[in-house]
């Protein structure tokens, strides 16, 4: 690659995209095409409008260190607020620009002749590019539960990512199959509405107090005025939930202090409905699913109108919910609150790489990449928020400044190079091998989670802390070689 301005796809433009962009930009790269397949920049936050939606990491540790935002009204961002400040950024930076939105991207195909991508859209037309990044995130596709019928029920049914805002749920029988984090946020908001909610519980979450608190006038203008206080917030919540990781990870006995606060909190809310803690209280160690922050979910489990449900669930009828033991739960509308295919990496797309080799075959043991970034047969290509680099604890945007970071001296290596560039084999397979054995030991072996893949492999999180990560996820040029023609064994 001999141009000193190479063309550059990004795919998705949530935090991850936006990030990768501002990052090039500001290294004198401007070639950019930021493929977008919805209506917005946003990503996750564009796409979930579910009722109570709200991050749960703290607003001041959930933005870019480079772009804080004194006007955050709440300590946890409601969804709205999160999405305005995705937009203003991609306006402040100069990114908006570079945004195709309604883009979607079937298939992206490495030229070994041109050394170039070739990136395929829904539409049939074709992008050439010298350099491609996807970011399309852990957290794009709704994931459906593996339930007989669920095409059979008569009532108006969707996944809590793509939320109906046309059913009226006032005075209605609910289902909710699902209690992950989107659950515990949209139930105490529907239960009020709701004649029944029924909610269908297979594994519970451990519940710590959110200790949210609003963002008033007196701390946007001190915010505003002294930035400096915003940014001791800031390391002070990241130095709170590298304590959290730190506990889930090595420290067991802390670990044990954590799961005791979990227990009187939620045992206290608990106490109005007889039976109902000893529903909701998890039978796995703390911190092998995420911890989950909430004042009012179990309070609202504690309400007349809800029953939690722990029987498995046979099938979905026209109906309703039909438990193991043929129990009906007759409903008018269901709600799946199931998560993510979160281990289907950077699907749907077809990734093909040099000699037509598919990314989806050489991953068929679970997805692997250096430092979640790039993959051996892939040149030229870097992911952001890619395989092992989701967070047990802390802020997702901490791990893609760095990425960002790593794609800009990435990029400006393979100006330098004025060729294409692979990670080699053997550093990727000893990375991989590494990451895979920290995570063997890890406390997120001992459930099943959405970490998890089928066969127990982890492929989403860090094995350590997000320091350690910055750290070590830096580039070096000897890390990577040219890239022959044809496929590396």
């Amino acid at each position: 690659m001999s141009n000193s301005s190479p063309s550059i796809v990004i795919i998705g433009a949530g935090f991850g995209g936006i990030a990768a962009a501002i990052e090039l930009k500001k290294a004198g790269y401007d070639d950019i095409a930021i493929l977008e397949k919805g209506n917005d920049v946003g990503g996750v936050w564009r796409e979930n409008t579910y009722p109570g939606a709200a991050c749960d990491v703290p607003s001041p540790f959930y933005s870019y260190s480079f772009a804080p935002n004194p006007a955050w009204g709440k300590r946890y961002a409601p969804q709205p607020q999160i999405l305005d400040y995705a937009r203003q950024v991609a306006e402040d930076f100069d990114v908006r620009r570079h945004v195709r939105t309604n883009t979607e991207v079937v298939a992206a195909e490495w030229n070994d002749g041109s050394g170039q991508w070739h990136v395929i859209l829904k539409d049939g037309s074709e992008l050439v590019a010298d350099v491609l990044v996807p970011a399309m995130g852990q957290l794009s596709r709704p994931a459906l539960p593996r339930i007989t019928g669920l095409d059979t029920f008569a009532g108006p049914a969707f996944h809590s990512a793509q939320w109906d805002h046309s059913v009226d749920l006032g005075g209605k029988r609910v289902a909710v199959i699902g209690t992950g984090a989107s659950a515990i946020q949209f139930v105490p908001q529907i239960q009020k509405q709701v004649a029944h909610l029924a909610l269908f519980q297979r594994t519970a979450p451990y519940i710590f107090p959110r200790m949210d608190a609003a963002y008033g006038p007196q701390h946007h203008k001190v915010f505003e005025k002294l930035p400096f206080t915003q940014r001791a917030e800031r390391v002070g919540w990241w130095g709170y939930l590298e304590f959290v990781t730190t506990s889930i990870l090595y420290a067991r006995p802390m670990a044990a202090v954590m799961s005791r606060v979990s227990r009187r909190h939620m045992k206290k809310q608990a106490s109005a409905k007889p039976g109902l803690f000893e529903k909701i209280w998890p039978d796995y160690p703390i911190g092998c699913k995420r911890i989950l922050l909430s004042d009012n979910y179990v309070p609202a489990l504690a309400q007349p109108n809800v029953d939690v449900i722990t029987d498995e669930v046979a099938e979905v009828t026209p109906t309703g919910v039909r438990t193991v033991g043929g129990v009906d739960h007759e409903v008018d509308v269901l709600i799946y609150g199931t998560g993510f295919t979160t281990t289907e990496f950077l699907a749907p797309i077809t990734f093909r790489g040099r000699g037509g080799i598919e990314l989806a075959d050489q991953w068929s043991i679970g997805a692997q990449a250096y430092f979640g970034l790039t993959v051996p047969n892939f040149p030229n290509m870097a992911i952001m928020y890619g395989p092992n680099t989701n967070t047990g604890g802390g802020s997702v945007i901490f791990f893609l400044e760095t990425q960002a970071a790593y794609v800009k001296d990435y990029v400006r290596a393979l100006v330098e190079a004025g060729e294409p560039l692979e990670v080699r084999a053997e550093l990727a397979d000893a990375f991989d091998e590494e990451t895979q054995k920290r995570l063997s030991t890890s406390v997120w072996t001992e459930c099943t989670s959405w970490y998890r893949q089928a066969d127990g492999r982890i492929t989403l999180n860090w094995p350590g802390l997000s320091t350690e990560y910055r750290r070590r996820a830096v580039f070096k040029l000897d890390d990577y070689t040219a890239a022959p023609q044809g496929v590396r064994a």
